[in-house]
């Protein structure tokens, strides 16, 4: 049996991710707008009984990745919130979330303390300025600062997190010219819960459209859970799946 949901919105001008979050508005993040990509469809595939995965799929961009099938999906109503508490409007975002938790909530798109995994993925289109500035330091800063430069100038702005701690860069080369870069690192939320993010960040050949994928939750529970994490990063792909 096939669930299967589609969602079409058309195409708008938002405020990038990076911007609604912790960024200062600068580098790759700085008069970025992102236009919303397609259809999003969430089919849940199995041959008998309960399905072991929710395939995700940005059919419109040929992005897909799977989470457990025991994840929930967060409403698009409710993650809209979630980006507008963090700092921007939301207005015709495309965007899509699920929560590990018994609780599950688009309010832990970034919260600290929370014990089970959150997943955020988002697709969007970059402006010709952008395209040709873009380079792999600005896909590592694309949602938190990562590189050195980046932390220390986001620092010395006010940025809230502390005791950052890399735990993986891996440069990505895929097909028909994808490219770009996985990163896992540790951050400290005031108040002093550690959290660990993980995160996908590619780009096309051609360098026009950026493709996201998150997972964090606190360090403890992503020891805890590194498995599922990493076949939901692992299952990121940006063009034909076979």
């Amino acid at each position: 049996m096939k669930r299967h949901t589609e969602q079409r919105t058309q195409n708008v001008e938002v405020t990038p991710l990076t911007k609604r979050a912790f960024r200062s508005t600068r580098g790759l993040t700085g008069g970025l707008a992102f236009l919303l990509m397609g259809a999003l469809a969430t089919v849940g595939l199995s041959a008998c009984g309960s399905p072991a995965y929710t395939y995700v799929a940005d059919s419109s961009a040929k992005t897909y990745y799977k989470v457990p099938a025991e994840w929930h999906q967060i409403s698009q109503k409710e993650l809209d919130a979630a980006l507008k508490a963090a700092g921007g409007s939301s207005d015709g975002i495309w965007s899509t979330a699920f929560d590990a938790g018994a609780a599950p909530s688009g309010g832990n798109f970034l919260a600290p303390s929370i014990s089970k995994p959150f997943v955020f993925a988002e697709v969007g289109t970059l402006s010709s300025t952008v395209s040709n500035e873009l380079s792999y330091n600005m896909l590592r800063d694309f949602m938190l600062p990562v590189t050195s430069d980046s932390r220390q100038q986001d620092a010395a702005g006010g940025f809230p997190l502390t005791d950052f701690k890399q735990l993986r860069d891996q440069v990505i080369s895929g097909k028909q010219g994808v490219h770009g870069v996985r990163e896992t690192f540790q951050y400290t939320f005031p108040g002093g819960v550690a959290d660990t993010f993980d995160e996908t960040v590619l780009t096309n050949d051609d360098q026009t459209v950026v493709y996201f994928l998150m997972v964090h939750c606190t360090n403890s529970c992503y020891a805890q859970n590194q498995n599922n994490i990493n076949t939901v990063m692992s299952s990121f792909t940006v063009g034909s799946p076979t």
